[in-house]
Order: structure tokens, then C-alpha cells, then sequence
């Protein structure tokens, strides 16, 4: 039977592989504090997001291989740490958030901003410090599906502090303007507007902001990724072949900026009775995974149509966030875990070098 040492211990883990990156969880440095009792083992694996998708499988297989060393029992406990994937700016606007993602589409009413706030709130549900900005300037609907209002203040540093509702940091115009008052503005003042708020919030320390864009391609996308490195574009649409035609050119739009698209959505995907169960495809079927190979990119998940997804969004209790969650609110849950995996990918891409150490 092999020695049961801490050299073994690290040795017998350098078999597990973090799933998304490729790589064993000693090569990134993802393991600390390992203590050994008799036969008894604990250590800390370091994730290098708190949304892992394939924790149960990286745990799994530690588990394993520390048992098969002679350990009677193998205690684990977990954290996280968010890595940039994008490197630091000397000027950066955001010196404090790690990613940005930006959440776009072809054209409106496809959910894009439903997909905006679930993803912003799962993410914060797994752990992680998450903020949302809502750069649908002329018709912002983030407040109301958030459940947060208010104006918000002056922070000690003389910039604006972000509203805060289910663990997610919010800024919105809609808090500044009188309720049922149209935004009548022409591209620069919308330009501005973002501008600020990328510069004049006191976001903090963010690892994800998720930026809620207009659907179309227009002033507030060439602002954002102009002013900001961005992590990665989540494009949302539905599966009919209209949404597919716009969310192409959407597509198009982040390749000419050169912003790496994460993946995409399928929004409404089919709807379950909720007495027989069977499913209506109301707006076709397949068309976003057709859209995915066609273009090479990630398929993140598929949503089906969820009433429950309409209540919450009207009354601000987003759908991963009801005490008694839906298929929908699973579905984004997942595509959550997805974001995030592809997120830590491009940051291990952008880092080679690990950033935690074994102690």
C-alpha cells in the first residue's frame, strides 16, 4: 500500500484534471492545505470560479484517487477565485472588476434581458460578486424584472453607489429619471450615459459585471467595447429563423470589435403544459443549435417558455430566485455554470501562469 504522505497526496491528485481547462488541479495551483491525521485527509481545491459546472466531477475523482493512497476519509472544502480574462489596463475604467460580459441579440423581445439578470443572479448565488448594468438606455427594464428601485447616493469617494437587490449590484438611468419618462436621446448622449456609469459607480471588487445591451447594433455597443476590455459576448435568441437572421448580424458586430463571443442562448425554447407535460415548440425547433455550428460556436443551454419567468420578471423575483425554481430557472441556472466555465477557460488562456500556491 502506498505511503500516505503529503507528497503522495499531491502526487496521486496531479491524475484529476479540471474539465474546462484541460489541465490537472496541481498544475493550477488549485490545491492548498493539505493536513493528514492518521488516515484521515483534508485539503482545499481552489475553483477557479464558484459557478463550476463539473464540481461534483472534479470532487469525485479527488476523492478517489486520495482513497485508493490508503485514506480512511477525505475531507474537501472548497473556494473559489475568479481569474481575469482579460490582462490589466494601466488606465483601465474597471481596475476593480475582473470580466465584463456583455449579454446582446439581434432584436428585441427575444429575453435578452431576462437572460441579463438570471445569469447575474445565479452567478451571485454561487458565490461569486456580481454586478449588472443596464446599458438599455432608451428603454431600461432591469429595475423593475430586479425588484429594486430608489435613487441611489454619493459614496464616500464621490461616485454613485449601486442599488443592490438578490446579491447583485444594479445601475440603471431608470433610477434617475421620473417614472413613465420616455429617453428621447441621440447616440452620443446614450454613449455618455454608459460612459459614466462604466466610470462614476463605485462598483467595487467585481468578478463578473454583466453589461444588459439594446438588441440591434448600435452607439451603446461601440461605446461599451470601446471603453472596456470585455470578457466575452453571450448572444440571446429565439428559434425562429427572424431572431437567427438578426442575432447573426449581432455576431458579426462583436467579431468587427474583436470581443470573443462566449457562446449562445436559445431564449423560449419550447413550452410545457403544465397539466400533460407535452412540449409546443411555439417558435420553431433547433434553430439555435443550428446557428451554433454553423458559426463554431458553444451551444450554453436552452430555455424553455416558463410562466413563472413572466410572473418574477413582473413583480422583480427572478426566476432562479423563486423559493420553488422551474424548468426555466434550471435551464439558466445552467447556462450560468456554462458562462462561467467559458469565462475560466479564456482567463486560463490569457494566464497561463497559475496564481495560487500550495501552503
Amino acid at each position: 500500500m502506498p505511503t500516505l504522505t503529503e507528497a503522495a497526496i499531491i502526487d496521486a491528485l496531479r491524475s484529476v484534471q479540471e474539465p474546462e481547462l484541460g489541465r490537472d488541479i496541481i498544475t493550477l495551483q488549485m490545491v492548498k492545505a493539505v493536513t493528514i491525521e492518521d488516515t484521515r485527509v483534508a485539503f482545499t481545491i481552489e475553483l477557479t470560479t464558484p459557478a463550476c459546472p463539473l464540481k461534483d466531477e472534479i470532487e469525485g475523482n479527488a476523492r478517489r484517487v486520495v482513497q485508493e493512497l490508503g485514506a480512511s476519509d477525505v475531507e474537501i472544502t472548497w473556494g473559489a477565485m475568479v481569474r481575469r480574462a482579460t490582462p490589466r489596463q494601466a488606465e483601465q475604467i474597471l481596475p476593480n472588476v475582473k470580466n465584463v460580459i456583455a449579454v446582446g441579440s439581434g432584436k428585441g423581445g427575444v429575453g435578452k434581458s431576462t437572460v441579463s439578470v438570471n445569469l447575474a443572479v445565479a452567478l451571485a448565488q454561487a458565490g461569486a460578486a456580481v454586478g449588472l448594468l443596464d446599458a438599455d438606455i432608451t428603454g431600461p427594464n432591469i429595475p423593475m424584472m430586479l425588484g429594486v428601485d430608489g435613487q441611489p447616493k454619493a459614496s464616500e469617494n464621490n461616485k454613485i453607489t449601486p442599488l443592490e437587490r438578490h446579491g447583485v449590484k444594479c445601475i440603471s438611468i431608470q433610477f434617475f429619471v421620473p417614472e413613465g419618462q420616455p429617453i428621447v436621446w441621440r447616440g452620443p448622449l446614450v454613449g455618455g450615459a454608459i460612459q459614466q456609469f462604466l466610470r462614476d459607480v463605485d462598483w467595487g471588487e467585481l468578478d463578473y459585471l454583466v453589461v444588459d445591451l439594446p438588441p440591434g447594433t448600435s452607439d451603446a455597443q461601440l461605446t461599451l467595447a470601446q471603453s472596456v476590455p470585455l470578457g466575452g459576448a453571450v448572444l440571446v435568441t429565439t428559434p425562429q429563423e427572424v431572431a437567427l437572421s438578426d442575432v447573426g448580424k449581432a455576431l458579426a458586430m462583436f467579431k468587427r470589435l474583436s470581443v470573443p463571443i462566449l457562446g449562445l442562448v436559445e431564449n423560449m425554447t419550447a413550452f410545457a403544459c403544465p397539466h400533460c407535460g407535452e412540449l409546443t415548440e411555439i417558435f420553431g425547433r433547433g434553430g439555435g443549435q443550428r446557428f451554433c455550428e454553423t458559426h463554431g460556436l458553444d451551444f450554453l443551454g436552452a430555455i424553455p417558455l416558463d410562466i413563472t419567468v413572466r410572473q418574477g420578471g413582473d413583480v422583480g423575483v427572478p426566476a432562479v430566485a423563486q423559493r420553488e425554481p422551474g424548468p426555466a430557472a434550471r435551464a439558466m441556472t445552467a447556462v450560468a455554470g456554462a458562462v462561467a466555465a467559458r469565462m475560466s477557460v479564456r482567463a486560463a488562456s490569457a494566464d497561463p501562469q497559475p496564481l495560487l500556491s500550495i501552503s
